[in-house]
């Protein structure tokens, strides 16, 4: 039996880091024709990314016109599209969300639904250009097959990935994750890119979410589930040889060193934990007949991964100035606007000149990797051992 095959696209959380992916879009905008329709019929994005996601998604009719979209969002980005920055703004939030931190504990419930940052500007943002009802069209005329958008829940502690798709795709249920079809609106959207801590969380259904980067054990799973074959991942970690030299330290870690290090555990440490699994069942699998394949339920799946070749923590401390003085205020205050603070900066500095150099850092690595890309977007091949509910790769 055979399977067509279906390019899943993974757009990785990150915060501001997320304009990297822009980038890397922009040169595979240019690698196929200008009136290409979107090439990826699964589209799974976290966090920043399902900002992204959802945008490729509603222009699936023309993956060129959905790129310059988020070309124009991104490279006009200014802080207080995102979060307030004024400071009034910034005092009111700060202060009660230091209350939180105090009276939460002794039941102030009042207090326990402040944020650090006051996201209202991004709820209307999303409201004003997103026109998400468009994307139902997009799959009832073929040219998706399935988006999702993670987020973490509060308190079930699970990892949900609510997804819109054809009528064909099944609920999953595994260990602390779960796939529930849903009509995506600005609600999964919130609440899969509200950094804890930072941005508020946001109520769906019977219970509150957050960033869809928490807990999110296997990243690579729910595009498996939706159908994809082989996966292309955009992420947006911390680049090449960037790992600092051991060695003695006397200061005590700031807050906004302690923020970043949980921020990066967040982001980046699951990806590349599922990327290796998934390297080593391929492993396995390679040493399987298919008969065995098809008796285990494990097959083959390519992954092409696509991230910054350069450190995002030096790109962002050029550009840390740029940040609103309310905003650096309050982040020089937890010390994040010091050297070992810019990793927790990279992610709040949603400033034109630092979008702008992600997204020419993300074209210029695409460009070098130009005809790899195309290769596996152009994979056309067939799948001897069709994906299903119970294979070993949704681990």
């Amino acid at each position: 039996m055979t399977v067509p095959q279906k390019l899943g696209l993974i757009l990785t959380g990150g915060g501001a880091r997320a304009a990297y992916q822009v980038g890397v879009l922009k040169a595979m905008a240019e690698f196929l024709p200008r009136h290409a329709t979107n090439p990826f019929p699964v589209i799974c994005g976290t966090s920043a990314g399902s900002l992204n996601a959802i945008t490729l998604a509603i222009n699936a009719d023309s993956f060129h016109k959905g790129v310059q979209y988020l070309m124009s969002i991104w490279r006009s980005s200014h802080t207080n599209q995102i979060y307030r920055t004024d400071w009034p703004g910034v005092l009111k939030n700060t202060m009660l969300w230091l209350a939180g931190i105090i009276f939460s504990g002794i039941g102030r419930s009042r207090f326990s639904r402040v944020s650090m940052l006051d996201n209202s500007p991004l709820v209307k943002l999303l409201r004003d250009r997103l026109p998400v009802g468009k994307l139902q069209e997009h799959i009832a005329g073929g040219l998706i097959h399935a988006l999702s958008v993670t987020a973490s829940g509060y308190t079930s502690g699970h990892s949900v990935t609510f997804y819109q798709g054809v009528k064909s795709i099944r609920p999953w249920v595994r260990a602390r994750r779960i796939g529930i079809p849903t009509r995506i609106d600005t609600r999964h959207l919130l609440a899969s890119s509200a950094i804890p801590f930072v941005f508020p969380a946001v109520r769906i259904n019977r219970e509150y979410f957050g960033d869809g980067s928490m807990r999110q054990i296997a990243p690579i799973s729910a595009a498996l589930h939706l159908g994809a074959t082989h996966v292309l991942i955009i992420g947006a970690g911390q680049g090449k040889n960037t790992s600092p030299k051991r060695s003695n330290t006397v200061s005590y870690p700031s807050m906004a060193q302690i923020a970043g290090h949980v921020m990066n555990s967040i982001f980046l440490d699951s990806l590349e934990v599922d990327i290796e699994r998934l390297h080593r069942i391929n492993r396995t699998v390679a040493h399987l007949s298919e008969e065995a394949q098809k008796a285990s339920g494990m097959h083959h799946v390519d992954v092409l991964v696509i991230e910054p070749s350069e450190s995002i923590d030096k790109i962002a401390e050029r550009f840390a100035k740029n940040l609103p003085r309310p905003i650096r205020f309050l982040l020089r205050f937890v010390g994040a606007m010091r050297e070992s603070g810019a990793n927790l900066v990279s992610y709040l500095l949603f400033e034109q000149n630092f979008c702008n150099a992600m997204i020419e850092l993300g074209y210029q690595d695409a460009l070098s990797r130009k005809d790899e890309i195309l290769a596996f977007i152009q994979h056309t091949g067939e799948s001897t051992v069709p994906a299903k509910a119970g294979d070993k790769h949704f681990v």
